[in-house]
Order: C-alpha cells, then structure tokens, then sequence
C-alpha cells in the first residue's frame, strides 16, 4: 500500500474512529469530509482556470501594445541556443543572452 500504510493501521484508525465519534456520527463525518474535498477541488480547477484567463489577457493586451506602438513582433528570428523568439533586427537573444547570428 502507499505511504508504507498496512492493512492493520486502516483497522486500528477504523475501530479508533468508531469509539471516539460513534456509528450515528461517523457516516456525516464522512460526507463533510468529502464535500470539503468536493469544494477544494472546485475552487483549486476556478483558481487555476482564472490564471489561465488572466495571462490570455495579458498576452492579449500586449500584442495589442506592440501592435499601436509600431513594435516589431516577436517572429522570424529565432535562437539557436535556446529557441526563443526574437525581433528581426536583434543581435542578440533576448533569453539566453547568446549572440544571434555571425556577422560573416
């Protein structure tokens, strides 16, 4: 089993769990147990789903900066080293520093 856990230590914690909370009380410990884990999930799926959102957007409003400023994209120019994009006219890579291109 995981974790190093023996079939007799889920027996022991079973037969504790039973004398201090009793058989009336242990089947609702268990559904609030899992409705915390049902609503833990939901919010950590909704947090991860607004990160995802937000760097969309923020993607988005950045194309939208380079495009009124007169910016040249990021395209056409790629590192050899580290195979990042770059502007067409850099010489050196915007990621890993390495030069671009020979000057031969």
């Amino acid at each position: 089993m995981p974790f190093g856990i023996q079939p007799w230590h889920l027996i022991v914690v079973a037969i504790v769990a039973l004398i201090i909370f009793g058989p009336a009380r242990l089947p609702r410990l268990g559904r609030s147990i899992g409705s915390f884990f049902r609503d833990l999930r939901a919010g950590a799926r909704d947090m991860s789903s607004g990160f995802k959102e937000g760097i969309q957007e923020s993607d988005a409003s950045k194309a939208d900066a380079a495009k009124t400023s007169g910016e040249e994209p990021l395209a056409g120019n790629f590192c050899i080293h580290c195979g990042s994009p770059n502007p067409i006219h850099a010489l050196f890579c915007n990621a890993c520093g390495k030069k671009l291109k020979d000057e031969n």
